[in-house]
């Protein structure tokens, strides 16, 4: 995220919700992050979130999440 690689992102967004994370989580991993990245790279990430989980008809909704 901090250093503009968008293509890395993608694939670990993948990943993350292949893995059982939902998109509130990662969102949430994402605001965390800004404080250290910068807010526009998390704007961009949070961009990129909304494409993965929009393409992708598997996403783990919240209710359906069991805590770990």
């Amino acid at each position: 995220m901090a250093l503009g690689r968008d293509a890395q992102l993608t694939g670990h967004l993948h990943r993350a919700l292949d893995n059982g994370l939902t998109r509130d989580e990662l969102a949430e991993a994402i605001t965390h992050l800004a404080f250290y990245a910068s807010w526009p790279a998390a704007m961009s990430a949070t961009t990129l979130l909304a494409q993965v989980t929009e393409n992708s008809a598997d996403t783990p909704s919240p209710a359906d999440h069991q805590p770990r």
